[in-house]
């Protein structure tokens, strides 16, 4: 099951490996021009609206770069910003702020715009009992901060990768033949490895789900591209015995209608692969 906590040192991990590939063998233009003991504050700036994330994040970072570091927030992750907010005043050396700079904005910007389009999408299935998830469609090494900027938008963590849930998709079944075929082997590789982890099973059409219904062995059941008409069907059909998962072409304005339809959950790709960076900005404070 997807984590929804990350560890210091994974953190810490992230951070070291991001500097490394920004500072490499040293900040030569920070170090030209600003004395090793200096030390400087700056704010972080908010230039648009939406939903602030990665602030937690930013502290993290400052950490790292100068454990002497100190900190003050107006904001916190999850808050509602505007234009013209200040979301923390940083007081740190001031090489280490600038070796910082850009791990923090980089990675807030893109946190936030995440955190923003989430919290959309959680207000338009307010009031049924649908769930928005994320999925696997991530940016390659940043996924962990990618779901954690969808729980504070409000919505919810998948699997947090391949090895977490059995979920085969059109893919897995048109290479074993047969959707029976899929969950045999799913079940006995279960059996074999002594590996209890839940089961999702994509169908594509009704003949899929009766096919589904049929051979049980699964926990939930994930309708993919059901046009909303078909949707309310299948959900009638399974009338509970499973949980059921709608997936394909969700939008902000069709989200709501899918909630209604009675689905548990409802995944959504564009949560991670279409979300806009929030414009941020950190400028030192002067005198």
């Amino acid at each position: 099951m997807a984590k929804t906590h990350i560890s210091r040192d994974e953190l810490f991990d992230f951070i070291k490996a991001a500097l490394l590939e920004d500072v490499g063998e040293g900040d030569h233009t920070s170090m030209a021009c600003i004395p090793a003991e200096a030390r400087s504050k700056a704010r972080l700036l908010v230039k648009d609206a939406g939903i602030l994330a990665g602030v937690d994040f930013a502290a993290a970072v400052f950490e790292y770069a100068d454990p002497e570091f100190n900190i003050e927030f107006f904001k916190q992750d999850g808050d509602d910003v505007v234009y013209g907010d200040i979301a923390f005043i940083v007081n740190c050396n001031t090489r280490a702020l600038l070796q910082a700079e850009r791990l923090v904005l980089n990675t807030m910007q893109r946190m936030s715009g995440i955190a923003t389009i989430s919290s959309r999408f959680s207000f338009e299935v307010a009031g049924t009992k649908a769930k928005i998830l994320d999925t696997r469609k991530t940016t390659p090494l940043f996924r962990m901060l990618e779901k954690w900027a969808v729980r504070i938008g409000g919505c919810y963590n998948y699997r947090d990768g391949l090895y977490d849930r059995f979920m085969p998709k059109d893919n897995h079944v048109d290479a074993c033949g047969s959707i029976a075929k899929t969950i045999e082997r799913i079940s006995a590789y279960k059996t074999a490895n002594q590996i209890n982890l839940p089961v999702t099973i994509e169908v594509r059409n009704l003949v899929e789900l009766y096919e589904v219904l049929e051979i049980g062995n699964i926990d939930r059941i994930m309708l993919d591209n059901f046009e909303l008409p078909l949707m309310h069907e299948a959900v009638a059909i399974v009338d509970g015995r499973y949980e059921v998962e709608a997936s394909g072409g969700i939008t902000l304005q069709n989200v709501g209608m899918v909630a209604k339809s009675g689905v548990d959950f409802i995944s959504v790709g564009a949560l991670t692969h279409s979300a806009t960076c929030l414009d941020l900005s950190l400028k030192i404070i002067k005198g």
